[in-house]
């Protein structure tokens, strides 16, 4: 393998995800030259919460990118409903309750959501995206991070930059190069995705189905439904051990609408195992170095609030850091202090959110995949919301807004 040209650019962001394309989007718009390495040669993944949260479509709105993401085929998912003690089921989360322009998540596969956001990025002169450029390692000299080194099919290469923004999930390459301190909280289950293709209609709702010991969720789709396996932690070896015929079973009996379809969860390689993680830097930067997003703080799948918490930290950052990148500060001793002010605005959205996951899953969750109860509400849970519908709105706006919401800067505005 040869050497690719060394690259400079203002701004380095690892990771092409939700966070990292919004935040080059930004700081691009503001005239940085910033430079997004992704190591895919395209946005397809395996598909897993793609949602598109309130805020989120605001957002798309202040950067004139709106009516071209609506054009994607997509679902509107408006209420998300739970099983309650007495049979029934109930509205626990209400969008449409919301005083926003877009009361509901928008169900797209994220790498719609991706194109979008590369198109429109693309478009500034001072963005460059570099696709199949996997990130090995973090550059260091002078006491800081000068950059990163990659791997592409041209060779191995540098792109150095005085701000490297890691956004590359949570198996990130340059947090593990730092070695920053990390904080792990305790998760009781696993998911597994896959989808079943069917053409029956399903309402605009989540509504988990629930067993002694197992959890579904449907998500509906525009030709298919994603299905959110929820089991056991560890249980994936027995999962696979018990083989696909087993699955299917198992989901037509907890998904009735869907019987005739489950044969189309052609093998188990089509079902996806994400090993659920909640944990969070203590410390989010090091000298010439951010970390946002799953990267800072991974998230449950609980609300899918993970990827609308990543976008919001992206746009913190560029409100935060766009004009010390322009004047130069953050290659100066103040550096640390203007990175710890992303880690100091988005801390507290963080602790919450994780806070509300870690209580859903030891109160809700967990006794239902331990098989010790068969409903996830709690009574007077049930009682409150059917005798004041209105308080819906309250978790409906943690999920679809969430704490300190962030808007784009004027500057980044069309």
């Amino acid at each position: 393998m040869g050497a690719a040209p060394t690259i400079h650019a203002e701004c380095v962001i690892s990771g092409g995800g939700p966070a990292g394309m919004v935040l080059g989007l930004l700081l691009a718009r503001r005239g940085i030259r910033v430079a997004v390495l992704e190591k895919h040669r395209d946005f397809l993944r395996d598909f897993r919460g793609d949602t598109v949260h309130p805020s989120t479509l605001r957002l798309l709105d202040d950067l004139g990118l709106f009516d071209r993401f609506d054009r994607l085929p997509h679902a509107h998912v408006r209420q998300f409903r739970l099983p309650t003690a007495a049979g029934t089921d109930i509205v626990f989360a209400d969008l449409s309750r919301l005083r926003t322009p877009h009361p509901y998540i928008a169900m797209v596969p994220q790498w719609d959501l991706l194109d979008l956001l590369a198109e429109a990025a693309q478009a500034e002169p001072t963005f460059t995206l570099l696709r199949e450029h996997e990130v090995t390692g973090v550059l260091r000299g002078g006491g800081r991070v000068n950059g990163v080194a990659f791997r592409s099919p041209d060779g191995e290469g540098e792109v150095r930059a005085p701000l490297t923004v890691a956004a590359d999930g949570r198996r990130s390459v340059v947090r593990r190069a730092l070695d920053l301190p990390l904080r792990e909280f305790p998760v009781p289950f696993d998911v597994w995705w896959f989808r079943i293709t069917t053409d029956r209609p399903l309402a605009e709702a989540l509504l988990p189905r629930i067993r002694r010991g197992r959890i579904g969720i449907a998500i509906p789709r525009r030709g298919y439904v994603q299905v959110a396996w929820i089991g056991p932690k560890g249980a994936d070896a027995a999962l696979r051990a018990a083989g696909i015929d087993a699955l299917r079973a198992q989901v037509a009996e907890l998904l009735p609408e869907l019987a005739d379809d489950v044969h189309t969860i052609a093998s188990m390689d089509d079902v996806k195992h994400l090993d659920v993680r909640v944990n969070r830097l203590r410390r989010w930067h090091a000298n010439g170095v951010l970390c946002i997003g799953d990267v800072a703080h991974a998230m449950s799948p609980a609300g899918g609030v993970g990827i609308n918490l990543a976008i919001q930290d992206a746009v913190a950052t560029a409100r935060l850091l766009a004009e010390p990148l322009r004047r130069g500060a953050l290659a100066g001793p103040r550096a640390g202090r203007l990175l710890w002010r992303v880690q100091r605005r988005r801390r507290l959205p963080t602790f919450v959110i994780q806070s509300l996951q870690r209580l859903v899953h030891a109160r809700v969750i967990a006794p239902v995949v331990a098989g010790h109860r068969a409903v996830v509400l709690p009574r007077g849970v049930g009682v409150l919301l059917r005798r004041a519908p209105w308080l819906s709105v309250v978790p409906a706006f943690l999920v679809g807004v969430g704490p300190r919401p962030e808007r784009a800067p004027r500057w980044a505005r069309r």
